[in-house]
């Protein structure tokens, strides 16, 4: 029972990091609250990483590039996408536009390692693209006066997942699915430090309480304790049952959005947040004889 509990609990903490993200966007440059929230998950997973009990791992120079591609994508990239994104556009429609990851991660699967497409899939698959579609042309007021760079950018955040989560199946099989999150976040957060400092060197100050609060969340909570209990799940019920979870994140997101930041929630993009979630619930659902 635990297990649900804690994979319910890891999908509202995912969604609360578009609003402390959104709130981070409007105070800090996005490179330093990027590298500091990426910090904090660092000195946390190395703190937690033993507790862990297994030894560990020692990637070959192959594997540390691979890890390096990881780290590049999964966090360097993601992260930028991600502050300079929530700087344009609302958490409520960045969590709806990241929804599309389940269902284009199962469409790379399909074309990267030939892994099956049932219709109900593909059903799935398209009712997010349709989605993601309304929640995009769902801005308030003119088509072209809306402000795109920052959908534009959380598209990114999307095509960065993607890329991370297809090309992380063989090292977390090789490595073990903890420490290739870990390597990975450890070498993304190398990337965005020395990022960082070579272009927002005047921008380093002191946060205050509320904008540590948030670093906290995202590093600690948001980029740490939630990956180790997503990954327990997948090892417990296995990633398909774990990711039907992921339906939750934009809804939470929603919410807290509208209950903490006062963002207004159109009947368009209500409409596309609904399509989004059932399309990644047909995306995770399991056939019937294979329940059975």
């Amino acid at each position: 029972m635990w297990v649900y509990v804690r994979l319910v609990a890891v999908a509202m903490i995912w969604g609360g990091t578009f609003v402390a993200g959104r709130h981070l966007a409007g105070g800090m440059e996005p490179l330093v609250a990027a590298a500091m929230r990426f910090i904090i998950a660092s000195l946390t997973l190395a703190l937690v990483l033993p507790l862990g009990g297994a030894p560990l791992a020692r990637p070959t120079p192959r594997q540390w590039l691979q890890l390096a591609l990881l780290g590049s994508c999964g966090v360097f990239l993601y992260n930028l996408c991600f502050f300079f994104g929530l700087q344009y556009t609302s958490a409520s429609r960045a969590a709806l536009i990241v929804a599309l990851n389940p269902a284009l991660i199962a469409l790379a699967g399909f074309l990267f390692y030939g892994e099956r497409l049932t219709s109900l899939r593909l059903f799935g698959i398209v009712l997010c693209l349709a989605g993601a579609g309304l929640v995009i042309l769902g801005r308030e007021g003119s088509v072209l006066e809306g402000a795109w760079w920052g959908d534009l950018l959380i598209l990114g955040c999307v095509l960065s997942w993607v890329i991370y989560s297809v090309f992380s199946r063989g090292l977390s099989q090789a490595l073990g699915p903890l420490h290739t999150v870990s390597y990975s976040i450890w070498l993304g957060t190398l990337m965005l430090c020395a990022a960082a400092l070579a272009l927002s060197r005047g921008a380093w100050s002191m946060p205050n309480i509320d904008q540590w609060l948030s670093l906290l969340y995202l590093g600690a909570i948001g980029s740490a304790l939630a990956y180790i209990w997503y990954y327990d799940g997948i090892r417990r019920i296995g990633a398909t049952r774990s990711g039907v979870f992921i339906a939750l994140n934009p809804l939470t997101a929603v919410l807290f959005g509208t209950l903490l930041l006062d963002e207004q929630l159109t009947a368009q993009i209500a409409l596309g947040g609904v399509l989004a979630i059932v399309g990644i619930y047909f995306c995770n659902r399991l056939p019937r004889e294979r329940l059975a």
